[in-house]
């Protein structure tokens, strides 16, 4: 587990754990709209697969992320070495926080209800909701990662 906290690869004064997570965060909503691109081509068993596997994939990843937060500082040990003001750091880590959970909701929504709300037509307005929020998880995650590494 040390590992972890070792320098990460981005050049930043962030661990390892941070640098990664920040990757994956990046890379989820190019990756979604690759899922999405399958229900686009009426490929949808190769849509709810990769999707799923998203799903997985993420909360995986973001227990790890959860993992190293506690095990490493929490947001008052990764805040030191930064030149933003706290409270402008905390303020922006709230906003992405709560991005996440509605984000995380609506997901879990349109996965397990997908196939009544093919039914009932509301599939893809609930898909646009939650690539929107992956895609604001994903801009607001980078952000707070940029106030506590780069800045």
């Amino acid at each position: 587990m040390d590992y972890m906290f070792e320098l990460g690869f981005l050049g930043t004064r962030a661990p390892f754990f941070m640098d990664f997570v920040t990757i994956i965060v990046a890379a989820l909503p190019l990756l979604m709209m690759g899922a999405i691109s399958f229900a686009v081509a009426k490929k949808y068993k190769y849509h709810a697969i990769a999707q799923i596997v998203l799903f997985v994939v993420s909360t995986i990843v973001l227990i790890y992320f959860e993992v190293g937060v506690r095990v490493g500082g929490g947001f008052q040990g990764f805040m030191q070495g930064s030149s933003v003001s706290q409270g402008y750091a905390f303020i922006v880590l709230i906003i992405h926080i709560i991005i996440s959970v509605i984000t995380i909701f609506i997901w879990v929504i349109t996965l397990t209800r997908a196939k009544k709300h093919l039914k009932e037509n509301t599939h893809k307005k609930m898909a646009k909701m939650t690539f929107i929020g992956v895609l604001l998880t994903s801009l607001s995650g980078i952000w707070v990662y940029l106030l506590l590494f780069v800045y």
